[in-house]
């Protein structure tokens, strides 16, 4: 068993290799819903991947501002993908996340349009 502290300082026993899915579920079903990702021990991790030990868990939801940046990568990810998919030979370049969305610069011979 790993015993994992929640950020109100509550403690709770889960089974080895409990994943962060698995407690977001543990605790309720709508916070398994809403979660993207959990950060332990200060950093964030897959909800598939096992905790391996005791460790200060918290969820990271759509709601929270790390959510939204993730969100964020994520999406200018599968952008970048389907426009190498669309246009073969693209070159992704640079792509972060900004303020209010995220942008990808890409290389290209011929012009997009």
């Amino acid at each position: 068993m790993i015993t994992l502290t929640f950020p109100d300082g509550s403690t709770r026993q889960f089974d080895d290799g409990a994943t962060g899915a698995d407690v977001a579920a543990a605790i309720s079903k709508s916070l398994a819903k809403k979660a993207l990702a959990v950060e332990v021990n200060g950093r964030l991790r897959d909800l598939s991947d096992p905790i391996a030990s005791d460790a200060t868990v918290r969820i990271i939801t759509r709601d929270d501002p790390e959510g939204l940046q993730l969100i964020r990568h994520d999406a200018a990810h599968i952008m970048a993908q389907a426009v190498q998919e669309l246009y073969p030979g693209t070159q992704v370049t640079i792509g972060p996340v900004i303020e209010n969305g995220f942008y990808y610069d890409f290389y290209r011979n011929e012009p997009f349009t």
